[in-house]
């Protein structure tokens, strides 16, 4: 048994910190979430503050690195429940792809740059100030809390997996219950040469992980994961001895744990919203939904919920906006939090399962993931390769993220979406003139894609990096209307667009 899907390219020579840095959460980044901090000029904070980050991966990984005949580096692409996947397997990237970088970040580091961020903008943060219930009403939500009440005219939990504000506004939230207890902590030991470093190490009872510090100054890191709930108090402290007891169990040895410094457990507990609306509240991130927290898949999920949501709660909330566009949060993202669910209880099944045909099936499957094809898809799959959002229209790229095109006059195409506005490329068709009266919701771009060096070309990008609307001669105003009525509400100054809120 170990952890379900991780993907990322992590090269020996790849920027590096500690092999295990602090404790606490760390979470690798997938594509979606890369090119959403992309858009937003984060990318370069969070590179500084991660654990290790690569900037691209080698167009044939199987090949030395310069300067080092007949040394391969060694490069992690992922895994599926826990078998490995090589990175000469996959396949080159085709063309269009993109990559913009990967790597793993401390959670408590991600949310240091965002909420830098944050007051940047003008956001007021307010901690340690606990929600104790909220009534709402036609237009507003007023909500307790021990520092008073707060009136606003939505609501989002985004208080994780025992959200408080999905179970008080009466969310459904069905799923199955877990099969099995992950503990990891830091601690100390009085015998650490008992244990196999490096790797999960799997056995008749469940697994485990050893890791220490890359430069040997701290205490190791255990991860054990085995059949069965948590216990029923699940904020009981994890003690030495709970501990001690998993550590030896799923290694067969006599393992003593002297201390712990930190611990925490978790469960697979996989649960979904069946929708992310209801009245003037909405959950976003583990509120949402919840799964096995292995692999990182949970972080990237929540993130993609807030990128989707943001910008659409900001139109509605200043009045651009009907509150109908907020029923597209629940249509677009509730199929991929489905899917990430599918997955992950798919490789649970297959880690936790003992017994030859257990045995057969991960045979099977190890085969599969060491073809081309196999490795490909499964990692473009994890890494979220292959997101996309069911727009209306035929063309190939709508609903699809819009890749960062160099300009001809020196700018990117990334770079215009820093102020969270939708952005229109219009070469040579006079698109442009159509978006004039949503000028303040809309960035109109004019230079000229270095890959289309030709022909006319004209696409509306949503505030989230996603392809709305797209003619490449440019003369379907009408769809560009409506897209952009769709997408941000009536133009300015029209009946149709509300008061500000």
């Amino acid at each position: 048994m170990s952890p379900s899907s991780s993907a990322i390219a992590t090269p020996a020579t790849a920027t590096s910190r500690r092999l295990w840095v602090g404790f606490g959460p760390r979470v690798p980044f997938n594509t979606p979430t890369a090119h959403a901090l992309h858009l937003r000029g984060l990318l370069p904070a969070v590179a500084k503050a991660a654990i290790m980050w690569i900037g691209a991966i080698p167009q044939n990984p199987s090949e030395p690195p310069s300067g080092e005949p007949g040394e391969r580096p060694e490069i992690f692409v992922g895994h599926f429940a826990g078998i490995g996947i090589r990175a000469d397997r996959l396949k080159p990237p085709g063309p269009g792809d993109e990559f913009l970088g990967a790597g793993v970040i401390s959670q408590a580091d991600l949310e240091a740059i965002f909420e830098e961020r944050a007051s940047a903008l003008g956001a007021r943060l307010r901690r340690g100030v606990a929600l104790t219930g909220f009534d709402t009403d036609a237009d507003t939500v007023t909500v307790h809390t021990g520092h008073g009440d707060v009136r606003a005219a939505w609501l989002v939990g985004a208080d994780g997996g025992r959200s408080t504000v999905r179970g008080l506004a009466g969310f459904d939230f069905p799923g199955v219950d877990p099969v099995f207890t992950g503990r990891q902590a830091v601690v100390d030991l009085d015998a650490p040469e008992k244990l196999t470093a490096g790797g999960w190490q799997a056995g008749e009872h469940g697994s485990y992980s050893f890791g220490g510090w890359a430069d040997g100054d701290g205490p190791p890191r255990v991860h054990t994961v085995e059949p069965g709930a948590p216990p029923a108090d699940r904020d009981a402290p994890v003690t030495a001895e709970e501990m001690q007891a998993g550590l030896r169990r799923v290694s067969g040895t006599d393992v003593r744990v002297t201390r712990v410094h930190v611990a925490t457990r978790y469960a697979d507990t996989t649960r979904q919203a069946t929708t992310y609306l209801r009245g003037r509240v909405l959950l976003c991130g583990d509120a949402a939904h919840v799964h096995s927290p292995a692999g990182g898949q949970g972080m990237n999920l929540g993130i993609g919920d807030a990128v989707n949501l943001g910008w659409k709660l900001a139109l509605v909330a200043h009045g651009a906006a009907p509150d109908s566009l907020l029923d597209t949060y629940t249509a677009e993202r509730h199929p991929i939090g489905a899917w990430v669910q599918r997955w992950s209880m798919a490789q649970t099944a297959l880690s936790t399962a003992r017994g030859p045909r257990a045995d057969a099936l991960r045979e099977v499957m190890a085969d599969l993931l060491d073809t081309p094809d196999g490795a490909t898809h499964v990692v473009s799959m994890i890494g979220g390769g292959r997101q996309r959002y069911d727009l209306p229209g035929d063309h190939p790229l709508l609903g699809r993220r819009v890749p960062d095109l160099p300009l001809d006059d020196g700018t990117t195409l990334a770079e215009h979406f820093r102020d969270g506005r939708a952005v229109l490329l219009d070469v040579g068709t006079g698109a442009a003139a159509v978006a004039g009266a949503w000028g303040d919701r809309v960035t109109v771009v004019t230079a000229r894609p270095a890959a289309f060096p030709d022909q006319p070309l004209a696409a509306l990008v949503r505030p989230d990096g996603y392809v709305a609307w797209v003619a490449p001669d440019g003369a379907d105003t009408g769809g560009l209307r409506a897209a952009l009525v769709t997408w941000l509400g009536a133009p300015a100054g029209s009946a149709g667009r509300r008061a500000r809120a």
